[in-house]
């Protein structure tokens, strides 16, 4: 059997029927070349425990089943994070490729979107994930917002399948910012109030792009853990 026949074969079960059709999929987004941290980083630990595992956790926290997908361009990458997996479609273009991904498996598979997080993510608060998905209703995306860059968190935000032909066209059109295709669709913010009481935006948001980042999360993690 194929990888790809047998990643199917694992998400084709009984959770997957009419009952669940409106159910979002959980996709850990490691696309990523993990140029500046050195080697792949969803697979470093932290606080003892694989980062992947740590974001794979969290959306099973926060979704209450099983269906969890990695989005991932290198096989042996996916093959060590040992979640059902799929590469990009639409490549060239990071982590919004991903998204867009996800969410072609999510509408063949009948589910109304996708919960995404980005696989470096080791402090991801399931309380947080759940209320992105309590304002997905009337929404095509739910992000939080959050004091970086660009006023929001695009790998912790709930993404439905509307997405996917604004992301196309707005790719075809030379944008593939994380937020370009946002103008084209519904979007919500769970505004900055809101997240903080569901942890520390900082922490909650913390992703891992150098050996520095990683051995900060593991402070934090002892801190959290002791």
């Amino acid at each position: 059997m194929s990888d790809a026949v047998m990643n199917d074969a694992v998400m084709n079960d009984a959770g997957m029927n009419a009952a669940g059709m409106n159910a979002a999929l959980g996709a850990v987004i490691a696309g990523g070349l993990s140029s500046r941290f050195g080697s792949p980083k969803a697979l470093v630990e932290v606080g003892g425990e694989r980062v992947v595992d740590r974001v794979s956790a969290a959306l099973r926290a926060a979704l209450g089943h099983e269906r969890i997908v990695c989005i991932a361009n290198d096989p042996e990458i996916a093959a060590a994070i040992g979640l059902p997996s799929r590469a990009d479609v639409m490549t060239g273009i990071g982590a919004l490729g991903g998204v867009h991904a996800a969410l072609l498996w999510a509408q063949e598979r009948g589910c109304a979107g996708v919960l995404a997080a980005g696989c470096d993510m080791p402090f991801l608060a399931p309380a947080l994930l759940r209320a992105l998905l309590t304002h997905a209703a009337g929404a095509d995306a739910v992000l939080p917002a959050s004091d970086g860059p660009r006023g929001v968190e695009p790998l912790c935000a709930w993404y439905g399948t509307a997405c996917i032909a604004a992301i196309e066209a707005t790719v075809h059109a030379g944008n593939t910012r994380m937020i370009g295709f946002h103008d084209r669709v519904r979007v919500v913010r769970l505004p900055l109030e809101e997240v903080k009481r569901y942890g520390e935006p900082a922490r909650m948001f913390m992703n891992l792009n150098t050996p520095a980042d990683r051995a900060e999360a593991e402070r934090l993690a002892a801190v959290q853990d002791g």
